[in-house]
């Protein structure tokens, strides 16, 4: 199983980014997707997860409205639109799946 991010970068304040991860190693589509973030000396946290199909997805409270997870069952790809971010997006975001990480991806929100 491994999980691989990209698309983490430097960001003005009310830029946008979009994170990818890639899955291999496991059918992909029979598993609820995640996307955490962990700031700097803070837990890591829930910040959206998506349904088998994408049939539901649910978003921690900081970010509703602002980022957008999905997922394509065929490139075994899960996708997180970030807009209008904030210094406070600042963190490593990290893709799970069947209980694996990926290695992490930076975003930095700065000016």
């Amino acid at each position: 199983v491994q999980l691989v991010e990209s698309g983490g970068g430097l960001v003005q304040p009310g830029g946008s980014l979009r994170l990818s991860c890639v899955a291999y190693g496991f059918p992909f589509s029979n598993y609820i997707m995640s996307w955490y973030r962990q700031a700097p000396g803070k837990e890591r946290e829930l910040v959206a997860n998506i349904g088998r199909a994408g049939e539901w997805t649910n978003y921690a409270d900081s970010v509703k409205g602002r980022f957008t997870i999905s997922r394509d069952n065929v490139k075994n790809t899960v996708l997180l639109q970030m807009n209008s971010l904030k210094p406070e997006d600042t963190a490593v975001y990290y893709c799970k799946g069947l209980g694996n990480w990926g290695p992490g991806t930076q975003v930095t929100v700065s000016s």
